[in-house]
């Protein structure tokens, strides 16, 4: 059973989030503060999806967030922010969320969200396949989902490694930001394409050895983003 952690100091929002959840098979552990979500997350190594409020008493969700991917690269990670509160899904996805879901939400988005990046995390039982891309210097073990960089690995977020995959795949190829929202979030994603940019921007931080002048994650601009197979600068 699909273990998920729920952070939420309100107990309505929590109640919904919780029996929608629940309804799906998933297994549920609850906090109410970010110090008690820390605790549960430490005696529950295997979660595999982790959903933040933002706004809570004590440590914030950001900052849980910081620590859960510091701690575990590959968890999936959904931050729950206001929906007036744009900065909120720029530092949620900065702080190293995989995805946001602005309040109020209903039922169909949390699913088609939560159901999205588990399949990115590969827990859905789907088969990705057992091959490798070597593009020196990386080399991307897609049945692993490990990336390497001249033999040390490069630890990635479910949806980095996703993005960095599809971008591979189709080296020296422009894609779109449009393609790469509806190939790694899924074509009913309802949030805007500042969610690729600011992806692409950790990527580059990750992959690049001068993020502000990257050789491998070209911006093709006005429509996208391409992977330089032989690597190549770019003026930023």
């Amino acid at each position: 059973m699909t273990k998920v952690l729920l952070l939420e100091d309100e107990e309505s929002i929590r109640g919904f989030v919780r029996v929608i959840l629940k309804r799906q098979g998933f297994d549920i552990v609850e906090a109410a503060t970010g110090e008690e979500a820390l605790r549960i997350a430490e005696q529950n190594p295997d979660l595999s999806l982790a959903v933040l409020d933002v706004m809570l008493p004590g440590i914030s969700g950001f900052d849980v967030c910081r620590i859960l991917r510091e701690q575990n690269p590959r968890l999936g990670i959904i931050m729950l922010t206001a929906k007036s509160q744009e900065q909120d899904k720029v530092e949620g996805l900065d702080c190293g969320a995989d995805d946001y879901i602005a309040k109020p939400f209903g039922t169909a988005e949390l699913l088609a969200r939560v159901n999205a990046l588990l399949r990115r995390v590969n827990l859905d039982g789907d088969s990705t396949g057992s091959h490798t891309i070597a593009l020196a210097p990386f080399l991307l073990s897609v049945d692993k989902r490990t990336l390497y960089k001249q033999e040390e690995e490069v630890e990635l977020t479910p949806k980095e490694f996703a993005i960095v995959k599809l971008l591979m795949e189709k080296a020296n190829t422009a894609v779109s930001r449009d393609d790469i929202i509806n190939m790694v979030w899924g074509r009913h994603y309802i949030g805007d394409l500042k969610t690729v940019d600011i992806h692409i921007r950790r990527l580059r931080q990750k992959l690049e050895e001068d993020p502000s002048h990257p050789q491998y994650i070209e911006t093709i601009w006005g429509f996208g983003y391409m992977w330089r197979r032989e690597g190549k600068h770019e003026g930023h």
